[in-house]
């Protein structure tokens, strides 16, 4: 029995629902006195047993174990004050009662992820107005193709978190809605007032549907979906600080406390936690998978199989916050070689799309300015030199719209400096950005 009963537990995980169970049944308990279902002495003894329970818990004390959070907290409450405690569970169920908990977490923990995200922000947009003078390759296809700031770089995954921020918020008004007073599927007979409810525990709005208020888990499949999202962004980063460590590249330094040594290569310095966070990710948007999976396919109303909701949306909702922590302390460590970025911007041919440019802006059609360049790229190629190793006459060659003023375009510097477009990587675009962010960040 013992096994059984174990088995079909959730306690070993829906433990840390024990505040948000209790701040739902205080709130509860006041609704059921407001409207004459208990008397105003019985609310105020299951509020004080509520209340001393709450201070225990924030005291560091362990609820005894039970077979979910919300029967050990009632049995505890009964325990406190009696028999009397077992009115608190008038008009509603525990299949209102648990999506209940959990709205009333994620709400608290969708602003927490909120708060740390705007700190790695933070740290990236200093980082960038740090370096606003690195100049380093920016790649397509993992090919060098055009020099831009590292700060721009940076900036990029400024805006990937804030959009974060924003499915974070949208994701908030979903969650943000009152099932309690569903009951176990059909609402209550009860006289209640859901609205008070809601009022007492600062949700916006409450649920239409009883039917759909206890089986809906949208809202927490949003919330992983959203920490998927995260992680995916935190991946694409740490696979960039992974290359750019890489002595062939050569482009940054972190901080010895963020990598590992070999056990066999006394050489060597690897990214390890560069490497755990883009190993995290795959456990993150398993996360996901599994959630979508227990859902799938059930009727309504509440199924047991929901009672599993939990471990999925807990992990991923652990893993990213710490790995949000990790990679900030991270950045804040970070180094660029400025040397070493500018020097690489050397190799590639990266110029070639501003002799193209320099083409069209003398009337040739940017096509056929393409090929010329192309062209020029193989003749270098084959004779082993750099686009600066020419003289203005084998530039001459290709085309007599080449002139000595073609030497300019071949700086990384001069090139980055041209691309003042809104958005660009020029120093001005960049440090608009900076302010635009700014503005944006709590």
């Amino acid at each position: 029995m013992q096994k059984f009963e174990q088995f079909i537990g959730s306690f070993s995980f829906d433990e840390r629902l024990a505040k948000s169970d209790i701040m739902g049944s205080i709130a509860h308990t006041k609704m059921l006195v407001k409207t004459d279902i208990i008397s105003a002495s019985d609310g105020k003894k299951i509020v004080s047993g509520l209340m001393s329970i709450l201070k225990d818990l924030e005291k560091g004390w362990k609820i005894p174990k039970e077979e979910d959070v919300h029967y050990a907290v009632e049995k505890e409450l009964i325990r406190r004050i009696g028999a009397i405690g077992g009115k608190m569970h008038t008009a509603r169920s525990r299949n209102d009662q648990v999506t209940t908990d959990l709205r009333i977490y994620l709400k608290q923990e969708i602003e927490n992820v909120e708060n740390i995200i705007n700190d790695f922000q933070k740290t990236l947009v200093e980082k960038a107005a740090e370096n606003i003078d690195v100049i380093m390759p920016g790649f397509t296809h993992l090919q060098p193709a055009q020099p831009v700031l590292a700060a721009h770089h940076l900036l990029a995954y400024v805006w990937m978190m804030q959009r974060d921020k924003e499915r974070l918020s949208d994701c908030y008004k979903r969650t943000d809605v009152l099932p309690l007073g569903s009951a176990a599927l059909a609402g209550t007979s009860f006289k209640i007032d859901r609205q008070y409810t809601a009022k007492l525990l600062n949700f916006k709005s409450i649920s239409e549907n009883s039917l759909d208020a206890v089986s809906d888990r949208d809202f927490a499949i949003e919330f992983v979906f959203c920490m998927s999202l995260i992680a995916l962004h935190m991946t694409r980063f740490c696979e960039e600080i992974i290359l750019w460590m890489n002595p062939e590249f050569g482009y940054i330094t972190v901080a010895d406390k963020f990598t590992s040594g070999s056990s066999i290569m006394p050489q060597k310095r690897n990214p390890d936690c560069a490497e755990v966070i883009r190993g995290k990710s795959g456990r993150i948007f398993g996360d996901l998978t599994a959630l979508l999976a227990i859902v799938k396919s059930l009727p309504l109303a509440y199924n047991r199989d929901l009672q599993e909701d939990k471990p999925p949306v807990f992990d991923a909702l652990d893993n990213v916050k710490m790995c949000l922590e990790v990679i900030n302390e991270m950045v804040v460590s970070l180094k660029f070689v400025k040397e070493r970025a500018l020097k690489s911007t050397q190799k590639g041919f990266i110029a070639a799309t501003e002799l193209a440019d320099y083409l069209a802006r003398k009337n040739i059609p940017f096509r056929l300015a393409h090929g010329l360049v192309k062209d020029i790229v193989l003749y270098c190629k084959k004779n082993s030199k750099t686009l600066n190793d020419l003289s203005i006459e084998e530039y001459n060659k290709f085309s007599p719209a080449f002139k000595k003023d073609i030497f300019e375009y071949l700086n990384a510097k001069n090139i980055v400096d041209m691309k003042t477009s809104y958005g660009g990587t020029s120093k001005k675009s960049v440090m608009r950005q900076i302010e635009n962010i700014k503005r944006n960040l709590k």
